[in-house]
């Protein structure tokens, strides 16, 4: 087993989760999002990023707006859809009971 392929695995399993958790706080433009991501350790590069937001927009959870920037060219800001809300709370009590599971299983162990 490569046990860093597995992590990789788990943080990209919740990344999209990830993205949607924090633009149900602000919305926010991709160098934002990149910021948080890896503040809480979940490193994520460009390359990543971009493909889940398009994929997020394309389902119809995000959309997007440009806004000018007093440091450089204008910004796209991306925003939680109503379906983005819906999903995310979905996601939220999913995420809660698999959290419980994997706990519960720990325990176990533990004993």
């Amino acid at each position: 087993m490569n046990i860093d392929n597995t992590k990789a695995q788990m943080k990209k399993g919740v990344l999209e989760f990830c993205i949607l958790s924090i633009l149900a706080n602000k919305d926010c433009y991709a160098s934002e999002l990149i910021a948080e991501l890896k503040a809480s350790k979940l490193i994520v590069v460009e390359g990543t990023l971009y493909p889940l937001l398009t994929r997020q927009k394309n389902a119809g959870l995000l959309s997007y707006r440009w806004e000018e920037s007093t440091q450089g060219p204008p910004r796209k800001y991306y925003t939680l859809t109503e379906i983005g809300k819906n999903v995310l709370k979905e996601l939220n009590t999913s995420w809660n009971e698999l959290v419980t599971a994997v706990n519960s299983i720990n325990k176990n162990k533990e004993k």
